[in-house]
């Protein structure tokens, strides 16, 4: 799905009208994108509507992996309830032929996203705030319940969830996914936010997987702690396969990472506008 210029201009107009009553506020030189379009946000008053979209918006980003999981088996290899079922507490990741971890592409994604979604006024919450050989973690329950209302004192849910991730298929395929779940719960807006993420991906360039069944780069899997736990829109995406030549060569730029990135933020705003 396409943002052009015109649809930002009027998302940006109906805030507005939505909110008359705020203050307006000073913000310095700089610009915010919102899919194709830029919106400036020059040392000016303008409406505080105009100038976070978000506001008030709590969003998850799970980086996937640890960089340090292979140096703690017994700790990542712990059983722990994945969403009626029991799974390891989390796995190493995979990496692309020439070594690049996982672990790293997916923080670096998740950190171009979170100053991305920060610039339009949301609150953004990692599952881990370092990439470290250091550390490990943490595990599929705790990844899968962060968000909900009521887990460590939250009291009010987060709006979103979107766990990053690349995948170690067959060097032969490649491509996104975008994975929600089976199980009950946020069921019905995952899948929409699934589609919706989709779009944006394409939207940006990316193609659905070439090795998922149907080609329709929506998985639906029910043994995911992740998903299964979660009690707010939640995807999780592949964003592409580490195995391959080509998908890694952009998972590994700086170009691909702010284009993956991009395209998550977009959705998101998708979602909640």
């Amino acid at each position: 799905m396409r943002f052009s210029p015109a649809f930002v201009v009027a998302c940006v107009g109906a805030a507005l009208v939505a909110a008359p009553a705020q203050a307006p506020q000073t913000r310095p030189t700089a610009s915010v994108q919102i899919g194709a379009a830029i919106v400036p946000a020059a040392s000016t008053v303008v409406p505080a509507a105009a100038a976070a979209p978000l506001a008030g918006r709590t969003i998850v980003i799970d980086p996937g992996h640890q960089l340090g999981n292979s140096r703690f088996p017994r700790k990542i290899n712990r059983q722990v309830n994945a969403g009626g079922l029991r799974k390891a507490c989390n796995t190493t990741g995979t990496a692309t032929a020439s070594g690049y971890p996982e672990a790293t592409f997916t923080w670096r994604v998740a950190v171009r996203l979170r100053s991305q979604l920060e610039a339009l006024g949301a609150t953004v919450v990692m599952t881990r705030s370092r990439n470290s050989r250091r550390l490990w973690g943490p595990c599929v329950d705790v990844r899968g319940k962060l968000g909900n209302a009521g887990y460590r004192g939250r009291e009010r849910a987060a709006d979103l969830k979107i766990s990053i991730h690349g995948d170690g298929a067959t060097r032969s395929g490649r491509g996104f996914h975008v994975i929600t779940t089976k199980r009950r719960g946020a069921v019905v807006r995952s899948a929409r936010f699934g589609r919706e993420v989709r779009a944006a991906l394409e939207q940006r360039g990316f193609h659905r997987s070439t090795y998922t069944a149907g080609g329709r780069g929506l998985v639906r899997r029910g043994d995911l702690g992740t998903l299964n736990l979660s009690r707010i829109p939640t995807v999780m995406v592949e964003l592409g396969n580490m195995r391959n030549r080509r998908d890694a060569r952009t998972m590994r730029s700086a170009a691909g990472q702010r284009r993956y990135a991009r395209a998550l933020m977009t959705a998101a705003v998708e979602h909640l506008r």
